[in-house]
């Protein structure tokens, strides 16, 4: 995500997350790097709004700790 202007973020996060409904992919991950958490604040921000979204977390320590974010995303209706 670090090659994105702030202002995409909103757009890239819900275009990806629509696209893996579509897919009927319902656990993704989002890697947003840790820096000085910034982008983790703003996706977070996005994700607790998102209507599909049923949880998130954080990325066990092991696979990204807190540089990368869980999502658990609602089955699509048939």
């Amino acid at each position: 995500m670090h090659t994105f202007k702030p202002k995409e973020i909103k757009d890239l996060v819900m275009d990806y997350l629509a696209a893996c409904q579509e897919k009927s992919i319902h656990q993704v991950r989002i890697i947003h790097g840790k820096g000085i958490g910034s982008l983790r604040r703003t996706v977070h921000a996005i994700l607790e709004k998102h209507s599909e979204v049923v949880s998130f977390s954080l990325d066990h320590p092991e696979y990204g700790g807190w540089g990368a974010t869980l999502v658990s995303l609602r089955p699509k209706p048939v």
